[in-house]
């Protein structure tokens, strides 16, 4: 799956179009490099991204096949670290 669905479908994100914005900005890695919107996502994956005030570092425990409910996102990714960025 693409990253900037990924990042939409688990709610990480309020749109794909921020998803998509946020990676060609250069806020968003895998895997320890710059992620463009297209990359693909596989299970384990670790993934970094910079937005709404805060660096989020995940791992991706699974994929998910389609939409997926609001409640039920946190079931596919593991949550490693938060951090407040510096303003």
């Amino acid at each position: 799956m693409r990253i900037d669905q990924l990042l939409n479908k688990l709610c990480l994100t309020k749109t794909r179009s921020i998803a998509k914005t946020a990676c060609d900005k250069g806020l968003v890695s895998l895997n320890g490099k710059t992620a463009k919107a297209s990359a693909e996502v596989k299970d384990g994956d670790l993934l970094i991204f910079r937005l709404y005030g805060f660096e989020h570092e995940l791992r991706i425990d699974k994929v998910p096949g389609g939409n997926v409910a609001k409640k039920d996102a946190t079931e596919y990714y593991t949550l490693l670290s938060r951090k407040e960025l510096s303003s």
